[in-house]
């Protein structure tokens, strides 16, 4: 529908509707980030709202390519709520800053720190799914590994709820690593406070991982904007299980390594499908297939 006069014409999403406004009846979603351009959660949500029936749109907010600074934030959300989005994802580096922006915290994003959904309804409602979504796919990935001592890499959005989910899930003692050294002690306290948890900032990468069974990385370091390794190369032995959180790639250079190295390792796309799967619902009121979902995304990475 072009752009009504008793609507406002989008500005900063202009270029993201190409002067078009959401329909009456449509769900109309984005995704709010930067380095995003590879995302699957477009064709993810779509693909089941087709399946469903539904009229869905979802759209890809890069402040990168937008042009965007990080200061913009709250004036996209008003826009998002004001042209008739019926909710976003919100992905790096956005997971925290958001929180003061929203009117109500669902009892897992209050609890994690962290919001990656919103629904855009009468109040703005943010939620957290990282949390469920990277425990539905470690469960499938990586059910029977040892847990003792697990390694974390980063304690950020993701990071907070990947933890949640660690612990939850039976891992004995956590140890975060951040270049932030007060946001992972900070992290820590907060487990232990909540959760009576084992959880503690390292500093000292290195001996950390020489005592771990796993090593979890939840920080954008592998994302295609963000190459590289998140620790030292030295610091993976064929003992370990290796996750990671970013999935475009898919293949990321730390899960690459791991695979040469002989260990087990759980890439992103668990957690990207699973994620999607309950922020769908949450969208929308209705509970999509994961089945479907996860098929979508396979054969997107397939190509």
């Amino acid at each position: 529908m072009k752009l009504a006069s008793n609507r406002p014409a989008p500005s900063l999403l202009g270029p993201v509707l190409q002067n078009t406004l959401p329909q009456p009846g449509q769900i109309t979603i984005g995704l709010v980030g930067r380095g995003i351009t590879a995302s699957l959660s477009p064709l993810m949500h779509m693909r089941e709202g087709q399946r469903l029936g539904l009229d869905y749109t979802y759209h890809l907010i890069d402040f990168d390519r937008l042009g965007l600074s990080d200061a913009q934030l709250p004036a996209v959300l008003t826009e998002a709520r004001a042209l008739g989005f019926s909710g976003l994802n919100v992905t790096y580096p956005f997971k925290q800053a958001v929180l003061p922006l929203l009117d109500e915290l669902g009892p897992d994003a209050a609890a994690i720190g962290a919001v990656n959904t919103v629904v855009l309804a009468a109040q703005t409602m943010g939620h957290n799914t990282d949390c469920w979504g990277f425990a539905e796919s470690f469960q499938r990935g990586l059910q029977d590994v040892a847990r003792s001592r697990v390694l974390q890499l980063g304690s950020g959005g993701a990071g907070s709820a990947v933890a949640q989910a660690l612990l939850q899930g039976g891992v004995g003692g956590l140890a975060i690593y951040d270049t932030d050294g007060g946001r992972a002690q900070a992290l820590a306290a907060r487990l232990r406070d909540r959760l009576g948890a084992d959880a503690a900032a390292v500093d000292d990468v290195t001996a950390a991982a020489r005592l771990a069974d796993g090593i979890v990385n939840t920080t954008p370091v592998g994302m295609a904007k963000l190459p590289g390794l998140p620790l030292a190369a030295a610091c993976i032995l064929p003992r370990h299980w290796v996750a990671d959180v970013v999935y475009f790639p898919l293949e990321t250079e730390l899960v690459a390594l791991a695979r040469r190295r002989g260990c087990r390792v759980l890439p992103g796309g668990g957690m990207a499908v699973y994620q999607a799967v309950r922020a769908f619902e949450l969208f929308t009121g209705i509970k999509p297939d994961a089945v479907a979902m996860a098929a979508t995304f396979q054969a997107a990475v397939a190509l």
